[in-house]
């Protein structure tokens, strides 16, 4: 699995790819111009990330921003729905409008709120058949 780890924060970055690490090969971005960079030059290399850890607050551009970019970006590739990125959005935020934003405006595939536990992670990657249900 390759999995693009987007926060701009060290300690959350950090948290998630000692998580990630055994099950994937991970790339770090620490804000969504880095994110839609990497997933642009992931995409075109023929090597796309099958997840994107993605936090919603950071400098520059944002994750609302970021992921709307990202699914345009598969657009214009006639990515298959199908074989979209899957998308774990990440955020301190337990808000209903920004959970809202993410699902139904930027096509996000979940939602975990920091600080995020090794057990809901890996249950959610399971659900989203990224994991065999003999991992972790």
């Amino acid at each position: 699995m390759k999995v693009l780890i987007v926060d701009d924060d060290f300690y959350s970055r950090s948290m998630l790819h000692d998580m990630l690490r055994s099950c994937a090969q991970c790339d770090i971005a620490v804000n969504g111009e880095e994110a839609v960079f990497a997933f642009r030059k992931a995409l075109e290399s023929g090597t796309p990330y099958d997840l994107i850890c993605l936090d919603l607050v950071m400098p520059e551009m944002d994750g609302q921003e970021a992921l709307q970019e990202i699914r345009a970006i598969e657009q214009e590739n006639d990515t298959h729905p199908v074989l979209e990125t899957k998308v774990i959005v990440t955020t301190m935020l337990d808000d209903k409008k920004e959970t809202h934003d993410a699902f139904f405006l930027g096509g996000a595939t979940s939602y975990l709120v920091k600080p995020i536990e090794e057990s809901k992670l890996f249950a959610e990657l399971k659900s989203l058949n990224l994991l065999e249900t003999t991992e972790n």
